[in-house]
């Protein structure tokens, strides 16, 4: 259930990047490779807009739902079959605390390096943390 939680957590980061992640490394042959696609341009398009000045912050409303909804649907995909419930329970829970501690710390971090360089920075966590995750 651990991956279920920290799949859970790279999604209160960054919304779209555990599911693309997941596509991505699961294969995408036939009928699912337009979902690998279409989630792959909605990560990077997460990625770039999130440097983006007038980005609004992770825990708005709408942000919070839709990192809950990823993270729910992450945490379930890295749940044992019979599992995935609570797999998605616990991903949903641990994307929306993770959501407000990675907008905390991504503050720290703008202070010191400016809203780009500390993006960047979450960003890479974000992705390399969700590939390996979705690889095991």
């Amino acid at each position: 259930m651990w991956r279920s939680i920290l799949m859970g957590a790279v999604a209160g980061a960054r919304a779209m990047t555990p599911l693309a992640a997941l596509a991505a490394t699961r294969g995408a042959a036939g009928k699912r490779a337009p979902l690998t696609a279409g989630s792959l341009v909605l990560a990077a398009g997460e990625l770039a807009g999130d440097k983006m000045k007038r980005a609004p912050d992770r825990t708005v409303p709408a942000g919070l739902a839709g990192r809950l909804v990823s993270g729910a649907v992450a945490g379930a995909a890295c749940a044992a079959p019979g599992r995935r419930a609570s797999g998605a329970l616990l991903g949903a829970g641990a994307a929306v605390a993770a959501s407000h501690l990675t907008l905390a710390l991504r503050r720290k971090a703008e202070r010191r390096w400016g809203q780009t360089a500390s993006g960047l920075i979450e960003d890479g966590v974000a992705v390399g943390s969700a590939l390996l995750l979705a690889r095991r």
